[in-house]
């Protein structure tokens, strides 16, 4: 006679695990601050806060970066500055507004940033 394999037996670790509760049912309301900064906290990558230098293009916007390096050899501190391009979807920012930004897929050659959220806007002329 030939011998009979045995049914594979269950771990211990998929008997123990607890069955899944259903979800509350969702309440549409008005976006609280909780949620505007739940949302702000989803974005995965890099985010930059920066100064708008431009904004005369369709639903692109220049941002500046500024960021202190201290010199290697004589200890002083320099200020570099980095412009990169963000896509603008709602075009509700303009020149001088303090925005956010977030890496994300490219969108076109040079524009690999969108705008997560206006922090301070520029003083209306």
């Amino acid at each position: 006679m030939s011998p009979q394999k045995k049914p594979a037996a269950k771990s211990a670790k998929a008997e123990s695990k607890p069955a899944k509760k259903a979800a509350p049912a969702a309440v549409a309301t008005a976006p609280s601050t909780n949620d505007v900064q739940a949302q702000t906290a989803e974005v995965s990558g890099k985010t930059l806060t920066g100064k708008v230098i431009s904004n005369k293009m369709q639903k692109t916007i220049a941002v500046q970066i500024e960021r202190i390096v201290r010199h290697e050899t004589y200890g002083k501190y320099l200020r570099r500055r980095t412009k990169l391009l963000a896509h603008d979807e709602a075009g509700d920012c303009r020149e001088g507004d303090v925005v956010t930004i977030a890496e994300c897929r490219p969108i076109s050659r040079r524009k690999s940033w969108r705008v997560v959220r206006v922090v301070e806007r520029a003083a209306a002329q």
